[in-house]
């Protein structure tokens, strides 16, 4: 009889060591693609989607850790500890309690992409209005019972094309902004709020598909050079700019601006789509303001989740 390996017991069953080899495999190129997402090459964009969808994969985290344990590999379910740290490093900080500000909130903004074609928009700006935001920012504004249902609450609009911003307080002046698209799609708005003029920008950039970000990329570029061009000391953007902060293409925004749902929120803030959503295109970035909160909301009859924040001057 030959003798057996001590590593191999009897009926050919692999040795623990050996058991759990694939999903240790796994949990190391897992933790490389959450650390370094960025290095893929940004070809067709593919680099671009990976960045926005990277906090996702700590989904993963769990799936590998009951494989480990089904396998009985204790070497398996260390090696998924790295991604867990990894995880917990990136984005564990969103989940984290806002730091409480003491001073009351001065300017309260929300923000939502309608969708073109919403059956009852009304309903839906209404439960913006009963946030009691003093300033809300549409996108893919096409129907005229929009400015009716929030005529009354509120007075001042300023609108170009599919974007608009209605507003408690009087808007001194308003322009179109162009980022690019071949047709004017954001604004620029000057609100005369009771602590001071307030700068706002009103923005939905160009659509992105697997494959296809070129267009998004060229107008976010477009509009970080406008923001940075723009010397308002108090300033917001508001809109759906169809990426995430994750995403390496808005780096030259990030640069400029702070994110308030990273700032004053807790979580991910995931806005798309409505249903489960799984990325925030949807943002309240600002600058000269302190945020106190920051959230999502979901508005009947839209395929987006509203973005919500305060701010005290």
């Amino acid at each position: 009889m030959t003798e057996r390996a001590i590593d191999e017991p009897a009926g050919g069953e692999p040795s623990r060591d050996r058991r759990g080899l694939v999903v240790g495999l796994l949990a190391v190129l897992l933790a490389a693609l959450l650390a370094g997402h960025r290095a893929v090459p940004n070809v067709h964009g593919i680099g671009s989607l990976l960045d926005s969808a990277t906090p996702l994969l700590g989904l993963a985290v769990p799936l590998l850790a009951i494989a480990a344990l089904l396998r009985r590999s204790r070497r398996a379910l260390a090696a998924v500890l790295v991604p867990t740290v990894v995880w917990v490093a990136l984005y564990g900080g969103a989940w984290l309690p806002p730091a409480a500000g003491d001073a009351p909130t001065a300017l309260r903004v929300a923000s939502q992409n309608l969708r073109s074609g919403n059956p009852d928009p009304a309903a839906t700006v209404d439960a913006l209005a009963r946030t009691k935001a003093d300033l809300i920012a549409l996108q893919e504004v096409d129907d005229d019972r929009i400015d009716a249902a929030l005529r009354e609450r509120y007075p001042h609009r300023a609108a170009v094309s599919t974007v608009a911003l209605w507003s408690r307080w009087p808007i001194r002046d308003s322009t179109g902004v162009d980022t690019g698209l071949g047709w004017t799609r954001a604004l620029r708005a000057v609100v005369a709020a009771p602590q001071g003029d307030l700068v706002v920008y009103v923005v939905h950039l160009g659509s992105a598909r697997a494959g296809h970000t070129a267009t998004r990329d060229e107008t976010l570029a477009a509009l970080a050079a406008t923001v940075r061009d723009d010397h308002a000391p108090r300033l917001i953007v508001l809109g759906d700019l169809n990426t995430a902060t994750t995403d390496r293409v808005f780096a030259p925004l990030t640069r400029l601006l702070r994110d308030a749902q990273a700032d004053a929120g807790q979580g991910f803030g995931f806005t798309w789509p409505s249903e489960l959503p799984v990325t925030r295109p949807d943002h309240v970035l600002y600058r000269g303001l302190t945020p106190t909160a920051a959230g999502v909301l979901r508005t009947p009859d839209s395929d987006h989740r509203a973005v919500t924040a305060g701010f005290r001057w």
